[in-house]
Order: C-alpha cells, then sequence, then structure tokens
C-alpha cells in the first residue's frame, strides 16, 4: 500500500463529501455521542479495501476504535462481519460512505477478477487488467484487481511504452513505430519494456520481421487467427489477447495458448458488491 498516495486519496475525497461539516449529525447527534458499527457483507464474494478502510477511519478520527475480522482477499458470504468500529458517532457516520463507496466497487473487481482467474486455473494464461479505470481510482481498482488474483498491466503511460494502431498509424507505420520506440529509449536512458499492438496476422509479420519488442497484443483476433499467431510467435514474445473477450469467453481465448488475456470489464463495467456499515 502506498500510503502517501492513499492519504492524499482519502483527504480529496473526505473533502469532496464533508466541506464544513456534516451538518445532519450535527444537528441531529449530540456532540460527545459515542456509539459502535459494523460492517456487513450483503452478498457473496471477495472482500476488498478493509486496510483501505481502516486508513479512513484512522483519518477521520485517530481515536476511533477499528477491530478487524476478516482481511483482503478473503471469501465472504451474506451475514459475515468484516469490522466493527466504535467512538465517536459523528466520526463513524463521516467515514462511513466513504469507506463503503470504496470497499463496494473494490469488492466487486476482485470478485469478478476472482470468478476469471479460477475458470483459467488449468492454463498457463494470466488475466491483465487495463487503462479502463475510474479517473483518480486507478490505485485502488487496480489494487483489488490484485486481491482478487489477477495481474497489473502498466499502470500508466509512464511504465510501459504500448504501441497501439493509433500510434502506428500516426508514425507511419509499424516498423517506423518500433524504431522511434527503441530510439527513444536509448535517448532519454530509460528502462521501460516495449509492447505493440497488431490487428490481424499481416501486422503480426511485420512484427515478426522488425523485432526489437518485448511483447504482442493481438487484438480482436477470430479463436482461428489467434491460434495461428500464437504458432507464428513460436514463444519468441509474450503473447497478449484483447478485445471483446468476456467471462462466457475467456476459456476460449485461452485455450489458444496466449500468456496474459486483458480484460478491461475488470475495472470499467464492474457491479459493486452490497456491503452496509450498521449501528449496533
Amino acid at each position: 500500500m502506498d500510503i502517501q498516495l492513499i492519504h492524499q486519496f482519502i483527504k480529496n475525497a473526505l473533502a469532496e463529501d464533508v466541506g464544513d461539516g456534516d451538518h445532519t449529525s450535527l444537528s441531529t447527534i449530540p456532540a460527545g455521542t459515542q456509539g459502535k458499527a459494523k460492517l456487513i457483507i450483503k452478498e457473496a464474494g471477495i472482500l476488498a479495501g478493509m486496510d483501505l478502510a481502516v486508513e479512513i477511519f484512522k483519518e477521520v478520527d485517530a481515536d476511533l476504535k477499528i477491530e478487524v475480522l476478516l482481511q483482503d482477499g478473503a471469501e465472504v458470504k451474506v451475514g459475515d462481519i468484516g469490522l466493527t468500529v466504535s467512538g465517536s458517532t459523528h466520526s463513524i457516520l463521516i467515514a462511513e460512505r466513504l469507506v463503503l463507496n470504496c470497499m463496494q466497487r473494490m469488492s466487486g473487481i476482485a470478485t469478478k477478477t476472482h470468478r476469471i482467474v479460477s475458470l483459467l486455473k488449468d492454463t498457463k494464461t494470466k488475466i491483465l487488467d487495463t487503462r479502463k479505470t475510474t479517473p483518480g481510482l486507478r490505485y485502488l481498482e487496480k489494487w483489488a484487481v490484485r486481491i482478487g488474483g489477477g495481474v497489473n498491466h502498466r499502470i500508466g503511460l509512464y511504465d510501459m511504452i504500448l504501441i497501439k494502431d493509433n500510434h502506428v498509424d500516426y508514425a507511419g507505420g509499424i516498423a517506423n513505430a518500433i524504431k522511434a520506440a527503441q530510439k527513444y529509449i536509448v535517448d532519454q536512458q530509460k528502462k521501460l519494456q516495449i509492447e505493440i499492438e497488431v490487428r490481424n496476422i499481416e501486422e503480426l509479420s511485420q512484427v515478426l520481421a522488425v523485432g526489437g519488442v518485448d511483447r504482442i497484443m493481438l487484438d480482436n483476433f477470430s479463436f482461428e487467427n489467434l491460434r495461428a499467431a500464437v504458432k507464428l510467435i513460436d514463444g519468441k514474445f509474450i503473447t497478449e489477447a484483447s478485445g471483446g473477450i468476456t467471462e462466457e469467453n475467456v476459456t476460449e481465448y485461452a485455450a489458444c495458448g496466449v500468456d496474459f488475456i486483458s480484460m478491461g470489464a475488470l475495472t470499467h463495467s464492474v457491479k459493486s458488491l452490497d456491503i452496509s456499515l450498521k449501528a449496533y
């Protein structure tokens, strides 16, 4: 956990929500009132965001007492209690929505990722996330993918060179794009891997002729062409399948022999897990 990044996120999120005060709680609950609450799981899945929740409670009020009963990555069922918190009721209520928003979304991502990872347990293929994340929440969403058993792709534009179709078209072709990327790495003294996206077997042949990349993304390939592409690559480069891959067809893609499958659906359209925080 990147504590500095997490704390900045929490501060920004609380400022967005609280503004100049939680006037509902301030007006209805006497100052100094003490209380307890428990985090109740209302849907089966994989728990994620517990470590973050603790940091949120601590940021809101260091005097809150938190007892963690379930850890990130735990398989949970309806009725399970994830944690209890006690202390100032005003503080608990300020933290409540941010804790739930984060944990519900992270747990939904972890749950979906875990289901897909389980489908592929008998294959060599691993599941990757993408940059199709919620702005400002990328760190949390990719963290949730890891909790669910998936693998993070690049975090952003800065930690890998990924030459996609638009880059190729703007650069004037595959060979130009690869050679320019190689020169950039040397000139800028960067330690970056190069991945290139190809749209068909013809483009793959061009990449194989040029070489000089670390990974080849096979985008929107049919199963037949994907199998043919993996055979052509013959282990010389890491392979990644992408485009139109769902929970329903992911095993067919894995059966084609790729090393990785990237799925934007892990983060961009996931259903949150139902979790609540209730006084007791």
